[in-house]
């Protein structure tokens, strides 16, 4: 269903313009249904038992937990830092399902983490239900360039789904000449349509961008939880 309303969409949004930054409309995305099924093709990143096939950023065994009590689910650990896969992808199909923790803090020390495809351009992960803090920086946002469409949060501690279509930048040599295009359903519901992404967002790992790269999901201080995550290579 994604995939087909993806094609029809035809026009290449360009990347976000400096401006005053308006907090976009809240839009309810209904009840969370349960874990998406995975497709017969898809790459899954994570079992629900053990980190096989994520390391920490220096190479090391990834120092996050894994929780079966809480139906198979990794979990940030403060202090322990960002994790990235193993397996590098070019263009791709992303699903990964996430919960917030319930707390007291406001703004950005609410849930705070983020996935970031080729572990260079972050889809911001945020308790932003009936929270504010800056548009950009808001769930959903890739973070510091684009404001997306709606804000279709669920509440701290329900699980949310992020479904992401990632076209890589493209080179000749070592000289870029198309930038990677995004397109993000957060809760089934569209935020991102076909949005120009013109280099990594802040926190990116590795310098400058590449054809291939790996998934990277951000420790921020906060005990986030993802599970369900899967890939499907589009080339």
């Amino acid at each position: 269903m994604i995939l087909v309303l993806v094609a029809a969409m035809a026009a290449i949004q360009p990347p976000a313009t400096k401006g005053e930054k308006v907090p976009p409309p809240i839009v309810d995305p209904g009840a969370y249904l349960g874990p998406a099924p995975i497709p017969a093709d898809a790459t899954f990143l994570f079992d629900g038992a053990s980190l096989d096939g994520w390391r920490a950023l220096d190479g090391k065994a990834a120092q996050w937990a894994c929780e079966k009590r809480l139906g198979g689910s990794m979990v940030a650990v403060p202090g322990k830092g960002n994790i990235v896969t193993t397996a590098e992808f070019g263009d791709a199909q992303i699903h990964v399902e996430f919960a917030t923790p319930v707390t007291a803090g406001e703004g950005q020390d609410r849930g705070n983490s983020g996935v970031y495809i080729h572990g260079r351009y972050e889809v911001q992960v945020l308790d932003s239900y009936q929270s504010q803090t800056y548009p950009d920086g808001q769930c959903g946002a890739i973070y510091g360039q684009a404001i997306p469409l709606v804000n279709v949060c669920r509440a701290a501690g329900v699980w949310q789904t992020y479904d992401i279509i990632f076209r890589a930048p493209r080179f000749e040599g070592d000289r870029k000449t198309a930038d990677a295009v995004i397109t993000v359903f957060h809760n089934g519901v569209l935020i991102h349509d076909h949005v120009r992404v013109t280099g990594p967002t802040g926190g990116a790992h590795g310098k400058g961008e590449v054809a291939k790269g790996p998934l990277m999901l951000q420790e921020h201080g906060h005990s986030v939880q993802f599970r369900n995550i899967w890939i499907r290579p589009l080339q």
